[in-house]
């Protein structure tokens, strides 16, 4: 399988029936969101994805966000399960899509909860944060999952957002950035770089230096411009409503070729 893939699935009609937790609820428009899922979608074709969609699971509001389905480290795909019973539907279909490409495939089982969102990997140390949709037992499945093949877990508490990678995301070269009112425990991460913005803490490594970035960061860009990253923004507001982030609407498969 040459090349990077990426897992997406588009938003369904009951995208602004999707949960909020940390945020006051505000109208979606489902029809810019679309055009703007089109436009991330492009945005990874245009640096070497290929993207293969995921089947719609149009009686879930949350599905879009696919990232917290599933868990790739290298070849092995873990599928969670997910903290919000609602969302637990979604699985399914991301198992079949993993399943097609080869992958070898883990499932998180009762009753522990796990939400993608909360796993940052940076190199092989793999952060898991435990939180409101991430419980011990899912930590513990996390590790059970990923020592054997040379992961090291590092739980993290999170309490300020949704998920882990709400909070913070790495660079290309390891560097954990984050937003630090929104980060329960700074010292965790070694050398954390602090950016101004919330959701300028959500990036996406394109590879050859490319970040992918929310358009609503721009002092955030114009930093990591001038660390010489080259950087790609997309508007996805229509998400940001739902507490989505640019990480949060693909599953990025470059393990399977490293």
């Amino acid at each position: 399988m040459p090349g990077k893939k990426a897992l997406v699935r588009r938003p369904g009609p009951r995208l602004p029936d999707g949960q909020v937790t940390h945020i006051a609820r505000e109208k979606v428009d489902v029809g810019l969101a679309a055009e703007q899922w089109d436009a991330y979608v492009a945005a990874l074709g245009a640096h070497g994805w290929e993207t293969i969609e995921v089947e719609p699971a149009d009686d879930c509001p949350d599905a879009v966000f696919v990232e917290d389905t599933v868990v790739m480290y290298r070849n092995v795909a873990l599928i969670t399960r997910p903290g919000a019973v609602s969302r637990r539907a979604e699985t399914a279909g991301v198992q079949e899509a993993v399943t097609r490409l080869g992958c070898s495939v883990n499932r998180v089982t009762e009753p522990g909860t796990l939400d993608g969102g909360d796993v940052l990997k940076v190199g092989d140390t793999v952060y898991v944060g435990r939180g409101g949709r991430t419980d011990a037992d899912g930590v513990r499945q996390v590790r059970a999952a990923f020592e054997p093949l040379g992961a090291r877990v590092v739980a993290v508490a999170v309490s300020r957002v949704l998920h882990l990678k709400s909070a913070v995301t790495a660079l290309p070269d390891g560097t954990v950035i984050g937003h630090l009112p929104r980060v329960d425990r700074p010292s965790l991460f070694p050398g954390l770089l602090p950016v101004p913005e919330e959701s300028g803490a959500h990036v996406v490594l394109l590879g050859g230096g490319g970040l992918l970035m929310a358009a609503s960061a721009p002092r955030t860009a114009e930093l990591l411009t001038d660390l010489g990253h080259d950087v790609v923004t997309v508007d996805i507001s229509e998400f940001e409503k739902l507490e989505g982030s640019v990480t949060c609407l693909s599953v990025r498969l470059r393990e399977l070729y490293a």
